[in-house]
């Protein structure tokens, strides 16, 4: 009998992770299989212990589940400890480890994908929420030379920095931008609403690279940075290296991603 994952959300059919790890299935000669599931928004925790009876190996979580998802495993990696979410679950014999790949998607796709140099640059990340916050560890692994939180509610990105102000980072709203940013995330939600967040038009230094974790259309943010002069990139690469991550906690093999991201752009 094969191994058996999902991933879990709601809504959930869009997903693209189902022909993602059976891609890798594929190219690494795993023998499992890997549906999507949609939770109750009241029954995530439900949905996940029949899954687990019915002999399931582990699961993906996406929104809005990544929190629950945390409070379900019984031990948590170090970055899933720093994001304090989970959207990977291995499930063990005595118990469910809780990983957070996101962070490490989105920095493998900036470094090895995108060229994108992080140590002694500055980053600014739009958002404070869930997404923003499984990101800024492996962010500040790469030692950047400052980190920045912004958000429309400045209080948010500041109580956000400051759960990580061993590593420096700093926080405010929109109106306290100053200076050129060398790579420019948005985390928020703004691209599902067709919204730009309210930047400045000389927020990007010379050669910098706008990154919108939204994939899958243009959005108005990575349109407004094209218009002044940034790199643009979606969302797509992190999407597809956060699997791999995933992948490799749960199969002990790290497949090519690079063929996947382009079968999926061609796709």
């Amino acid at each position: 009998m094969p191994d058996i994952y999902a991933v879990f959300g709601n809504p959930v059919a869009h997903s693209k992770s189902p022909l993602i790890h059976a891609a890798f299935a594929r190219q690494t000669g795993q023998d499992m299989t890997y549906s999507a599931l949609l939770a109750p928004l009241d029954g995530f925790r439900e949905s996940v212990a029949e899954f687990r009876k019915d002999g399931a190996s582990g699961a993906n979580v996406t929104v809005p589940f990544k929190e629950q998802a945390y409070a379900l495993a019984t031990r948590h990696t170090p970055r899933a400890l720093a994001a304090g979410a989970a959207n990977t679950l291995k499930f063990e014999v005595d118990g469910i480890l809780g990983d957070n790949t996101d962070g490490a998607g989105l920095v493998r796709d900036l470094i090895v994908n995108l060229g994108v140099v992080i140590a002694g640059k500055r980053i600014l990340l739009m958002g404070a929420g869930g997404a923003a916050r499984g990101v800024i560890q492996p962010l500040l692994d790469q030692q950047p030379a400052q980190l920045f939180i912004v958000n429309r509610t400045p209080e948010k990105a500041i109580d956000l920095a400051c759960a990580f102000a061993a590593g420096g980072v700093r926080g405010g709203g929109y109106a306290e931008l100053s200076g050129e940013f060398d790579v420019v995330i948005n985390a928020t939600a703004a691209s599902l609403a067709n919204d730009l967040p309210p930047l400045p038009d000389s927020i990007f230094a010379p050669d910098a690279l706008a990154y919108d974790m939204m994939y899958g259309r243009d959005t108005p943010f990575l349109a407004f940075a094209r218009a002044h002069g940034a790199r643009a990139a979606d969302g797509l690469g992190m999407l597809v290296e956060q699997a791999a991550e995933a992948f490799n906690l749960w199969r002990g093999v790290r497949p090519d991603t690079a063929t996947v991201i382009r079968s999926l752009r061609e796709g």
